[in-house]
């Protein structure tokens, strides 16, 4: 069902030194920051050959990523994302297995301009995973 790693997503209090420390330190290529505020969050994707990296900063004390910094003061991943050809399809069949999806099941338009969803860490393995429709 699942495709390709489409990104990581870590979690940072200071986008623009995160942002510093891929560009200076370890060579990447860098977006610039873009507010998401559907989601509340500040974005900004490095490109790797393989995958992006994304970083999360929060929008403010209401944010679910300053909800995550709060019990991860140093930040660290947050999600995973996953590609899938029809998010609505993946939705119901994980839904028939007992997944749970977050929110009100019904996909969001996430950074890349493309439908997500969020699936329950709880039903794997500890990890909070993002579908995106490919």
């Amino acid at each position: 069902m699942i495709g390709r790693l489409n990104h990581v997503a870590i979690a940072v209090r200071d986008i623009a030194k995160a942002s510093a420390v891929y560009r200076d330190t370890l060579g990447a290529q860098v977006s610039g920051k873009v507010a998401q505020p559907d989601h509340r969050v500040f974005t900004v994707f490095i490109t790797l050959p393989n995958t992006k990296i994304e970083l999360l900063e929060p929008m403010g004390a209401d944010s679910p990523i300053a909800k995550f910094l709060d019990k991860n003061p140093d930040g660290g991943i947050h999600h995973v994302c996953y590609e899938v050809d029809d998010i609505k399809a993946a939705r119901d069949k994980l839904k028939r297995q007992g997944a749970r999806v977050l929110g009100d099941g019904e996909p969001k338009i996430g950074a890349h301009g493309k439908p997500v969803l969020f699936l329950h860490p709880k039903d794997f393995c500890g990890t909070l995973v993002e579908l995106e429709q490919a």
